[in-house]
């Protein structure tokens, strides 16, 4: 099936909801098969969610009084044996922890547990108590200053924390789960979080360091606005995978255009990081969602056409970067010297 036959099964008016995520889940395996042979896509979730592969839970970090919505992803206990590696996952500013759902499902296919986190303050209930409209970006930059990139730098350490508490317990799968080595990801306001877990310092504030997190994926990440990028960055010495697209513009006003986004994967410290840009690419491709929760702001036609596509080739390459940096599987080292599939205008890059 080809990814612009994926593209109009996957937004085509009409179709029911099972059908659709039935359809997409089709089309993302279609497209993994070629990178990633013989790995099926985990089911749908059941009613309950308890009984399925996909749970959703809340988890209260006592100490903040803050309660942290998570959606867990497992993988097939059939066919990877523990103990796993976790992915953590953030979303952008106003999402939830439907974020990220498409490299989700491919990274579970994979192996991995995945933890996509919703962050309150900064996700989508916050955007509703201020704004009716994710076009109006003098609000929106209100919920993304420091106070709220503290408080998810903090659920990611609970997060952690969790993990491991579960972990030492025993409880259920968690004991066969691996609770240090983790891999974290996160999309735009997420790509500044998994940066800030990675060690970027910030004016007056030198970062954090997190020994428990091993490798990294920051989707739409830009360089920052102040200071000097290489000296903001160079404390970022594990893998770490930059994603953005010819097309990944500014949508909440801080002059994160596409050029500055490709200048993050130049200002990066040498040693195991990589560089991914897609041609005619746009901010919501990397949000990892379909349907409306992908068109909260204008796109162009093209990147609808190429979503599908788009979507395949970044759940493949992602898949082999954790499969590789996580777990240093030989293949995924191989098959990311040069990934499969690339088309026109794609760049790969390494160093």
């Amino acid at each position: 099936m080809s990814g612009r036959a994926c593209q109009t099964h996957w937004v085509h008016r009409g179709l029911p909801i099972i059908r659709a995520m039935n359809t997409r889940r089709q089309c993302l395996a279609a497209l993994l098969g070629g990178a990633l042979p013989g790995l099926g896509l985990p089911a749908l979730a059941q009613t309950p969610p308890s009984s399925g592969p996909v749970l959703d839970e809340t988890w209260t970090d006592a100490e903040r009084q803050r309660d942290v919505p998570v959606r867990l992803r497992w993988p097939d206990a059939a066919r990877f044996a523990g103990p796993w590696p976790v992915v953590i996952f953030s979303h952008g500013l106003g999402g939830t922890r439907e974020g990220g759902s498409v490299w989700g499902e491919a990274w579970a296919a994979a192996g991995f547990v995945v933890v996509h986190l919703q962050h309150p303050g900064s996700d989508l209930a916050a955007v509703r108590s201020v704004t009716n409209t994710f076009t109006d970006q003098r609000t929106l930059r209100s919920l993304a200053g420091p106070q709220q990139l503290l408080a998810r730098l903090r659920d990611v350490g609970f997060a952690l924390d969790e993990i491991g508490r579960r972990h030492a317990a025993g409880q259920g799968q968690w004991g066969q789960v691996r609770p240090t080595q983790a891999g974290m990801a996160g999309h735009s306001f997420g790509a500044h979080t998994t940066m800030g877990m990675a060690g970027q310092r910030y004016p007056a504030f030198e970062g954090i360091t997190e020994p428990r997190l091993a490798a990294f994926i920051a989707f739409s990440p830009t360089v920052p606005v102040m200071g000097d990028a290489q000296r903001s960055f160079d404390r970022l010495n594990r893998p770490l995978l930059s994603i953005t697209g010819t097309r990944d513009d500014d949508v909440v006003g801080v002059g994160a255009t596409p050029e500055r986004r490709m200048a993050v994967f130049a200002a990066l410290p040498t040693g195991n990081k990589a560089h991914l840009v897609l041609q005619d690419a746009d901010h919501m491709t990397f949000a990892g969602q379909t349907g409306r929760a992908a068109e909260i702001v204008p796109r162009e036609a093209i990147t609808r056409d190429l979503q599908a596509a788009h979507h395949g080739r970044v759940a493949a390459i992602s898949a082999d970067w954790w499969r590789a940096t996580l777990q240093d599987d030989a293949a995924a080292w191989a098959r990311l010297a040069q990934p499969a599939g690339l088309a026109p205008g794609d760049v790969w890059q390494r160093k």
